[in-house]
């Protein structure tokens, strides 16, 4: 692709990620009452963890600092990575048919949807993340990087974070081209993230096989890689290498998904 079109289709992803954060942004009571939601759980989850490291000083590798921490880190995760649900609206608009229209764009329906779900992402984290950490860390103080490189490794893990939970939300909302009723399917995506994620708990903290299991699938890639590069518990290269090997596998999954869409797309409700 030449030089120039090259830059005329990043500038297209750009917009319709531009699209997306203003689109979001119009939904600012919804996003505030997250924030709130987020902080007031944050909060609890706090004192539980705080009781529970005093009770075993050093579980998992952390101490009471790193779990306060890691708490507020999580809740901060919840609306840029969407944990606990919230599809793409692709899967509407394949009930609905209009997928139809967008599978006719000049331009690739999975870089369409994810740059769209990135501008999101970007918006939700300035409304829903900044709000919790900032209450965390007045309340309870939380452990800050000590360098602009610990910042900028934290930064990409977390950008690498949201591709992941993209690619596996995508191939979610997908689905629907295939099957009847997705709710089946968000449900136990969402049971599945929300667990292995590292969202209800560390996943230092789970026993043999399950941790293993647990610390090798992607869903580890959205929480608790990011959190352990901010607190400094896991060395930088090895975490970047495995958000973007599952990014890449997803992602390719899409892609071999979206071809697949085309030439079956089954229209419900239209």
């Amino acid at each position: 692709m030449p030089a120039h079109r090259r830059g005329v289709v990043f500038q297209l992803y750009l917009r319709i990620a531009g699209y997306g954060f203003r689109r979001h942004s119009t939904y600012r009571a919804a996003a505030l009452a997250g924030a709130f939601t987020n902080t007031i759980f944050g909060v609890l989850r706090a004192y539980v963890l705080i009781a529970l490291w005093e009770a075993r000083p050093g579980l998992g590798g952390y101490d009471v600092a790193d779990a306060v921490t890691f708490c507020f880190l999580t809740q901060a995760f919840i609306g840029p990575m969407q944990v606990f649900g919230g599809t793409l609206q692709l899967a509407q608009r394949v009930r609905s048919g209009d997928v139809a229209i967008d599978l006719m764009r000049p331009a690739s329906l999975q870089l369409w949807t994810m740059a769209d779900d990135m501008g999101r992402a970007a918006y939700l984290f300035l409304v829903r993340s900044v709000p919790p950490t900032l209450v965390g860390a007045a309340l309870f103080g939380i452990t800050v990087p000590d360098s602009p490189w610990h910042w900028s490794a934290f930064g990409v893990s977390f950008v690498m974070g949201v591709l992941v939970s993209f690619g596996w939300r995508y191939l979610v909302a997908l689905s629907t081209c295939w099957i009847n009723d997705d709710r089946g399917v968000n449900a136990l995506s969402v049971i599945l993230t929300g667990f292995f994620s590292g969202m209800v708990l560390p996943l230092n903290l789970f026993p043999g096989w399950l941790g293993a299991f647990a610390n090798a699938a992607p869903w580890a890639a959205m929480v608790q890689v990011p959190a352990d590069v901010y607190l400094g518990t896991r060395e930088v290269w090895g975490a970047l290498a495995f958000q973007g090997a599952w990014a890449a596998v997803l992602l390719g999954l899409g892609a071999f998904a979206t071809a697949g869409a085309r030439r079956k797309v089954v229209i419900q409700g239209g």
